[in-house]
């Protein structure tokens, strides 16, 4: 190989082989909370799901409570990236809130999405600053760029809301309705594209008769 083909391929240093090797016992850590909650897993189940040893498993992380922090954290990152880019000069209102709806409901509704939300559920009494974490990094984030888009049509005359907070939350309330607590507690599969479009429909069509300022005739 020449010395020109060997300088153009990227270098990988040692801190590019740390994050590979923490994305690695994350995502083996993510397997086992997933299939066996978070009480029953175990440091040893961890270190075998990722194809690593106890040893190098404890360099990067000290016990699994630390672990399960940097799955809270990613699973937050991952849900705000995207869903809830907002552009506050687009004023199809309607068909913005539409595509919102439709990709957060997908997103909430994925079957290992609700089985790490019922982890977190299930060790937020016992470990309060995860669920805290969780639902400030996650939820409330996003309540609040939603809640910033609607704002910037207020200002530009397209809505009339008293209580814009309220407004965000009751509409992502709304997008969710009869889909995802059926499945959450295993009564229901995960709804199918056609279920989430007719929920989203109706709840982007029951905002817009509250608060969509009518056309000029």
């Amino acid at each position: 190989m020449s010395d020109q083909a060997a300088l153009s391929r990227p270098q990988i240093g040692p801190a590019d082989d740390d994050s590979a090797k923490r994305r690695q016992i994350v995502e083996g850590a993510r397997a086992v909370f997933l299939a066996h909650g978070f009480d029953a897993a175990s440091m040893n189940d961890i270190a075998r799901a990722a194809g690593v040893s106890k040893g190098t498993l404890y360099v990067y992380f000290k016990h699994k409570e630390e672990l399960f922090e940097a799955i809270v954290e990613q699973e937050c990152d991952v849900q705000a990236e995207g869903i809830f880019d907002f552009d506050p000069g687009n004023h199809d209102v309607g068909g913005v809130l539409a595509r919102l709806g439709a990709a957060y409901v997908k997103f909430l509704c994925r079957p290992e999405k609700a089985s790490a939300i019922r982890t977190v559920i299930a060790i937020a009494d016992r470990m309060p600053e995860i669920g805290r974490k969780f639902y400030e990094s996650g939820p409330e984030r996003g309540m609040t760029q939603l809640a910033d888009y609607l704002n910037a049509q207020i200002d530009a005359g397209v809505l009339v809301i008293d209580d814009v907070e309220i407004a965000a939350v009751q509409l992502m309330e709304s997008f969710q309705a009869k889909l995802f607590k059926p499945m959450v507690f295993n009564f229901a599969p995960a709804p199918s594209p056609e279920q989430i479009e007719r929920v989203v429909r109706i709840a982007v069509r029951t905002f817009l008769a509250a608060y969509q300022v009518p056309a000029k005739g």
